[in-house]
């Protein structure tokens, strides 16, 4: 079987590039790469010093659904952190920034918060199990 080596970049339709821009760069730490804008949408490309590439698309037709994650495709965006107190550092960060967020929850699998994007995508900051013993 050929190999995969891993997510390449993650493509979000948003309802406001801008204002997911600053979110994700703000709050989350990317940082602006690439920006085009064509007759079909306007698409920002977003990098995180973690490797991953974020691109957030803006469709011209201005659809301004919120996010429903019970629909078929995304249900949420997972993050990884390093460790609990990573997990821990990054509650404090969501609190500085507003941003309203679930406690830390423990579960088998590892330890997670969750939280939503300008547009109602939930996004997750997990910590593997064998990062929370």
């Amino acid at each position: 079987m050929p190999t995969l080596t891993g997510i390449a970049h993650v493509t979000l339709s948003v309802r406001d590039r801008d204002d997911s821009v600053e979110f994700y760069c703000d709050v989350l730490g990317f940082r602006e790469y690439e920006t085009t804008d064509d007759s079909r949408w306007f698409r920002t490309t977003c990098h995180h010093p973690c490797g991953l590439l974020l691109c957030l698309t803006q469709h011209r037709d201005r659809f301004n659904a919120r996010f429903d994650h019970r629909h078929t495709g995304l249900d949420h965006l997972a993050f990884a952190v390093a460790s609990l107190e990573e997990l821990e550092r990054w509650e404090e960060r969501l609190d500085a920034f507003e941003v309203e967020h679930t406690p830390i929850m423990r579960r088998d699998h590892g330890a997670l918060l969750m939280f939503e994007d300008p547009d109602g995508i939930q996004l997750e900051l997990f910590c593997p199990a064998l990062s929370v013993d």
